[in-house]
């Protein structure tokens, strides 16, 4: 290295700033990446996304190649630095030399190209997701040694490693993802979502409706007047009674009924009742 030009040792110094960017900025790209859009995109057969999804799959080995990468262009460029200011201003150079280095990779190596991973990780993640695949291959003898020793560190500390896999959503934490979709998703659909979502805290009394209110069909009425009250109804699902809604006979399905008399122009209660499911009683 002494015998380098000061040009060369310049351009090698330029050159370790921006490999050491580009694996800064790589690991908060990859860390920050929407893991359910990335799932997305895999499905669909993006290639970047299949790359990146199966480099995720192991954290620790990506964390590995990244950070193995991003130490030894800082710790080369630190060395270039010290070279090329004792070339320039001696033994004092070197003090110097040090002090700018640390400003130099404190903000074009490591602030920088961080903050826009963070902002942009889809784009940052899929730019580096052949080259760190590529590097993980070379080298994956070293990451190797590495993550053993680091994983082996953690497992005398009972640190369970975890693998890439997504973490499951709890109901509550489903719903504020579909609340902060914002206009990916029309507010109509969001509000149903939502509504899905709680169902399970509903109780019988919160759906309750008077008996007075309650829409249902008199299957005692003629064949025509039923159809009609069918074509009309508010509901997808109706109660049939008979005479009385305290004496229910089953549930029929609009849509079933329609398609039933689509077939069978000349539906007759019978057979309405047959396709009518048994109705549930909750005391």
């Amino acid at each position: 290295m002494v015998n380098l030009s000061l040009t060369l040792l310049l351009v090698l110094l330029v050159l370790l700033i921006l490999l050491s960017s580009f694996f800064s900025g790589s690991e908060t790209g990859m860390m920050a990446l929407n893991r359910y859009r990335l799932r997305h995109l895999a499905r669909k057969n993006n290639r970047f996304a299949m790359i990146v999804s199966k480099l995720l799959d192991r954290p620790d080995r990506l964390l590995g190649i990244i950070l193995i990468g991003n130490t030894f262009a800082n710790i080369v460029a630190s060395a270039v630095a010290t070279v090329i200011a004792a070339r320039l201003y001696g033994d004092w150079g070197i003090a110097l030399g040090t002090l700018l280095l640390t400003l130099i990779i404190l903000i074009f190596a490591e602030v920088t190209p961080k903050t826009l991973a963070a902002a942009y990780p889809q784009k940052i993640a899929f730019f580096a997701a052949y080259p760190l695949n590529w590097l993980l291959k070379i080298f994956y003898p070293i990451v190797f040694f590495v993550n053993s020793i680091a994983n082996g560190i953690l497992k005398i500390f009972h640190v369970p490693i975890k693998t890439g896999n997504l973490e499951k959503l709890t109901s509550e934490e489903l719903s504020t993802v579909v609340t902060e979709a914002g206009s990916n998703i029309p507010q109509i659909h969001q509000d149903m979502l939502v509504a899905i979502l709680r169902l399970e805290n509903v109780k019988v009394e919160d759906v309750m409706i008077p008996r007075a209110k309650a829409i249902g069909i008199d299957i005692t009425l003629d064949i025509n007047t039923i159809l009609s009250k069918l074509a009309d109804a508010p509901f997808t699902q109706l109660p049939l009674y008979a005479e009385d809604i305290n004496h229910i006979k089953g549930v029929i399905d609009i849509h079933q009924a329609f398609k039933l008399l689509a077939k069978n122009p000349k539906l007759n209660k019978s057979q309405l009742l047959r396709i009518a499911e048994e109705p549930y009683f909750i005391p």
